[in-house]
């Protein structure tokens, strides 16, 4: 994308850039060259991309239709989308060890059931033999299966949201850099294919901050999408923290109880059975 910037910045036509790029072996260019090709527009070319490629089509969408220089416009994305990247790679690392922790530790119930065979237990005669046996077994795979589900669905919400954090005021200084009133920015930018919303209240309250304090809005509206990335960052890294002791619930209510019913039960049934009665 900045490489994209500098040769618009140089003269070149959007589309000659764009081939530029694909030449060099860029595949994002490359497919996107491929689509504007079979007759689709450059904006619904650059948007099928996908993820952030979504932002820049928004930006380049209301770039070309207020007249705000392209090249210039590239290089505010381009920093705005390695600024959330680089956050959203904070929180992936942040959750990296917590998650890692608890899939191994969903295997320990059934490292438990491996150390009978291993240690000469005739475990398996017991599990397929007896119904306490067959019991455990099912009721302690029935418990891996909850903890995975539940494990699952912590990390899930634990992720960061789809879409790139302050985006919306990024897409509103846009609009107002090439000239377009309030209303009209506004407006583009609610019909662009941007991949975050619900920020409609800050924005406006950061026009009125403009208005009242006689700054410029554009100034206003990039701090304000700083300010949102930071505690985008700031926000993932917390519940990552937290992921840490959410993780222990599934743990003690479901992996323990399945590692006694799957490693311990079975040994324990195992030695009564192949302990003689006394006369």
């Amino acid at each position: 994308m900045q490489t994209l910037a500098v040769l618009l910045q140089a003269g070149a036509v959007p589309m000659v850039a764009w081939r530029h790029l694909a030449s060099i072996g860029d595949v994002h260019a490359a497919a996107v060259v491929e689509r504007v090709d079979e007759g689709v527009p450059l904006v619904a070319a650059i948007e099928a991309e996908g993820g952030a490629w979504r932002d820049l089509a928004a930006a380049w969408e209301i770039a070309t239709t207020v007249g705000a220089p392209l090249a210039e416009v590239l290089r505010m994305i381009a920093e705005t989308l390695r600024d959330a990247a680089a956050a959203a790679d904070d929180v992936r690392i942040a959750l990296a060890e917590p998650a890692g922790t608890a899939r191994l530790l969903l295997w320990m119930p059934f490292a438990g059931l491996l150390l009978g065979f291993a240690l000469g237990f005739d475990t398996l005669g017991v599990i397929v033999g007896t119904p306490a046996g067959a019991g455990c077994v099912v009721a302690g795979v029935l418990l891996v299966l909850v903890a995975r589900a539940w494990t699952a669905r912590l990390l899930r919400r634990a992720r960061p949201e789809a879409g790139t954090p302050g985006m919306q005021a990024e897409l509103m200084a846009v609009a107002l850099s090439g000239g377009a009133s309030i209303p009209r920015a506004l407006h583009l930018v609610a019909e662009t294919p941007a991949t975050r919303r619900g920020d409609d209240a800050r924005i406006r309250s950061v026009l009125e901050l403009s208005t009242s304090a006689g700054v410029p809005a554009g100034e206003l509206l990039r701090a304000s999408a700083a300010q949102d990335r930071h505690a985008s960052r700031i926000d993932g890294r917390m519940r990552a923290a937290r992921l840490s002791t959410k993780l222990l619930i599934p743990l003690g209510v479901c992996t323990l109880p399945a590692f006694l019913l799957l490693g311990v039960a079975p040994l324990l049934l195992s030695v009564l059975a192949s302990t003689p009665l006394p006369l």
